[in-house]
This record gives structure tokens, sequence and C-alpha cells, in this order.
């Protein structure tokens, strides 16, 4: 599966206002995520995995082990394998999350 049409992936939803579509290759986990102004905040949690979180519209708040910033386009933020974080939503945002290595499937089909 070398190459990916986005658009046939079916979305998927852990919470409300975020719909995601989830590419999993042999070593990653790239998730294209549309969030609706209001949608529900990502709890503060880990994993073992890096994530990268870049904002491609929109505007979102990211903590990473309490410290905050908002990271809208061109601003990438990092989040380091076991660090605390969570997100929110401060306008309706396109956002490509990667994670290394890949993470087991969450969320529900739409």
């Amino acid at each position: 599966m070398p190459f990916v049409d986005t658009s046939e992936v079916h979305p998927r939803s852990p919470l409300p206002g975020w719909s995601g579509r989830f590419i999993h290759s042999d070593n990653l986990t790239i998730v294209y995520w549309d969030a609706e102004d209001g949608a529900q905040p990502l709890h503060d949690h880990q994993h073992p995995q890096e994530e990268v979180w870049n904002v491609i519209d929109g505007e979102i708040e990211v903590t990473i082990e309490g410290a905050t910033q908002v990271v809208g386009p061109g601003l990438v933020a990092i989040i380091p394998s076991g660090a605390r974080h969570s997100v929110r939503v401060l306008r309706a945002s396109r956002v490509i999350v990667v994670d290394h290595p890949k993470r087991e499937p969450f969320g529900q089909e739409l």
C-alpha cells in the first residue's frame, strides 16, 4: 500500500467535534483531523508514541508537560514519548498528526 487516497479512508470520531482519517504504515500512524469549533478537548493523557501535530488551518492549544502554546499554521507541536499532553480547539482546524511507532486503532467509524 505505497499510495493512499485519504478521501477514500472512512473517518472515525473518538470525541464529539473530532473527525479523523487514520492511515497506518508498518511504523507510523498518520491522522488527518478535522476539528470543529467547540470540539471536546483531548484530555490530559500520555502514550508511548512520539507524536507530532502539524496545523494546516485553524488554531489549537497544546499543553505538553504543563507548558501551553497556541499552535496554528507554520508551528508544529512535538510531543515526546510518554509526555503528558492535552489539546483544545480554539478555532475550527485541520491538523495532520503523526505517531511513531504506530498506534493501535481508536475512535469510532462514522
